[in-house]
């Protein structure tokens, strides 16, 4: 495993944990009626530029196949 390639599974970890901490917070404020549904869209805009994020890494760690 190249250096590069290290560096990108890290990041790639880290937008994973990104991802997962921002989805419990969006879940627990949904619930709360006294939240500003516009700081829930913010938050739920930037997870999809996070998914966003790990797929275009995901997409670089894995070679396409042509067959």
């Amino acid at each position: 495993m190249s250096n590069n390639e290290s560096e990108l599974r890290n990041r790639l970890q880290q937008l994973h944990i990104e991802h997962h901490d921002l989805d419990v917070v969006i879940q627990r404020l949904v619930n709360d009626p006294s939240v500003d549904q516009l700081m829930i869209t913010r938050l739920k805009k930037k997870k999809l530029h996070l998914k966003d994020m790990i797929k275009k890494l995901e997409n670089e760690l894995i070679p396409d196949n042509i067959a």
